[in-house]
């Protein structure tokens, strides 16, 4: 059976399936079914669109963290809980008007990133049908020459940051930094297990496939492997994240560089990136829950086995729950006192770790404002569409949101210009940005450090690559010079 036949199958089965969903909870709706419909459509086809002929890799992930997000986490909740919701909403009443409210200012945001979409690619701002040989070869040399050392140390690279990480307690989800570093070696940390050494991961498995012309399971498993430890020692549910995005570029890469593969290697890849996604995030509730239990008193090894239960029902509803998008729009379309000031008041939030979110303190009944915060730091996020309309204007919303769709198509090309033209590297930090749109809302004026990092980043590949094309052009010209004079004796 060929791929596009496979596709096709898919397509249908997941197209059945939404469709039987959406019939439910259209029947269940509180509110205007017409209002219900017109959301499901602009979220589907903001999914849909997203693996379009011309989609960028930002289209994809950003349609489908919106997708979980927004559409399947209102449409499970309303179709077979009743519009109950287990993050809390403020105060939003559960009507038929505050839900139409929710889902209207929810198909607003979408809409103005399918514009950013469709006009990108009006302008013909589409990747390459093809893409020829590597680009950065000062890298690629260098990587060819000395293959096993650099596989080697990018092992023991990952697995020293996330170990001292978890000893030291430098940067994890939800605690107090346990240990400041001198020279801002802290943010070093941050970076290398945010997306850090996954980019490393990127950079490996293009050249992998320079040289094979195929896919490689050894490179892709210690991809997968790196994103497992480093999600363990931040404490992190997301390990999907960077290994999902990874695992698309590399899927998407056998159309730009004509990659041999085979559905057995995708088959093993994702069921292997099932199991370690399963196991990092149970463990990960589990370290929480013990950091909790230790916290208050109670470290018994029956005091973890009563927690185990939990622990399970906490890591089944985080597959729908964890993604941010509905109970924030629920949250801020409701709050009686929207307006310019509070969103000024907003953008001028700091960080502390001591304390909980702005979103926290105004819009929501936080169950974190109780928590021992010089132990932990745990916030809720509202979620970039939320943040916009804390105005309660649908026009400025839908202007910011097309805005944002332009500006991450703009970062996907310098990445994909600045990185060698590696579509991997361009899938991994697509889904970082879309990942921050999706979050967006705490301390939002220090976005800059993460945007900032991903400049950084491109930085460092681009002149390290420019440092050994130098080096390697050096030692080919005394080689060629040595080699000239011993012919002319």
């Amino acid at each position: 059976m060929s791929s596009n036949n496979i596709s096709k199958i898919v397509l249908l089965v997941f197209g059945g399936a939404a469709a039987v969903l959406a019939v439910f909870a259209w029947m269940m709706y509180p509110g205007h079914g017409a209002v219900y419909v017109i959301f499901t459509m602009i979220a589907n086809l903001l999914l849909y669109f997203g693996f379009r002929k011309n989609a960028i890799f930002f289209d994809t992930f950003i349609g489908i963290f919106f997708w979980l997000g927004f559409w399947l986490k209102l449409t499970v909740r309303v179709a077979f809980f009743d519009g109950f919701f287990n993050e809390p909403v403020g105060y939003f009443d559960g009507s038929g008007g505050a839900f139409d409210k929710a889902l209207l200012v929810s198909s607003c945001g979408m809409l103005g990133l399918l514009a950013a979409s469709f006009l990108r690619e009006k302008l013909s701002c589409n990747y390459p049908l093809k893409i020829e040989g590597i680009t950065h070869q000062g890298l690629f040399s260098f990587y060819q020459n000395h293959r096993k050392i650099v596989l080697a140390g990018f092992v023991f690279l990952f697995f020293i940051t996330a170990a001292t990480n978890s000893y030291f307690g430098i940067y994890q989800r939800g605690e107090i930094t346990r240990t400041t570093l001198p020279f801002g070696m802290n943010g070093v940390y941050k970076w290398l297990l945010l997306f850090g050494l996954a980019s490393f991961s990127a950079l490996i498995l293009r050249f992998e496939f320079e040289i094979k012309k195929k896919t490689s399971f050894l490179v892709m498993f210690l991809s997968l492997l790196e994103s497992f430890v480093s999600n363990l020692s931040l404490l992190s549910r997301g390990m999907i994240l960077n290994s999902g995005s990874l695992i698309y570029g590399v899927f998407t890469s056998r159309r730009f560089h004509s990659i041999k593969s085979n559905l057995q290697f995708f088959a093993v890849t994702l069921f292997v990136l099932a199991s370690l996604m399963a196991a990092s995030v149970f463990y990960a509730n589990y370290l929480r829950a013990c950091d909790h239990l230790e916290a208050s008193g109670q470290s018994s090894y029956q005091s973890y086995r009563k927690n185990l239960g939990i622990i399970t029902n906490i890591t089944l509803t985080l597959f729908v729950d964890r993604w941010v998008g509905m109970e924030g729009v629920m949250a801020v379309s409701s709050y009686p006192d929207l307006g310019w000031d509070l969103s000024k008041t907003a953008w001028k939030e700091t960080y502390n770790e001591n304390e909980t979110s702005f979103f926290d303190n105004t819009f929501i009944a936080s169950p974190y404002i109780n928590t021992d915060k010089t132990k932990f730091h745990y916030i809720s996020l509202p979620g970039i569409v939320a943040f916009l309309f804390y105005p309660g204007s649908f026009l400025f919303l839908f202007v910011c949101m097309f805005i944002l769709g332009v500006i991450a198509a703009i970062i996907e090309y310098f990445v994909f210009r600045l990185g060698g033209e590696n579509v991997i590297l361009c899938s991994l930090i697509a889904q970082v940005v879309a990942f921050r749109y999706l979050s967006f809302g705490y301390v939002p004026m220090q976005s800059y450090l993460l945007f900032g990092s991903i400049i950084l980043n491109l930085f460092i590949i681009y002149f390290a690559d420019k440092m050994l094309l130098m080096l390697y052009s050096k030692d080919f010209r005394k080689d060629f010079t040595v080699l000239k004079n011993k012919n002319n004796q």
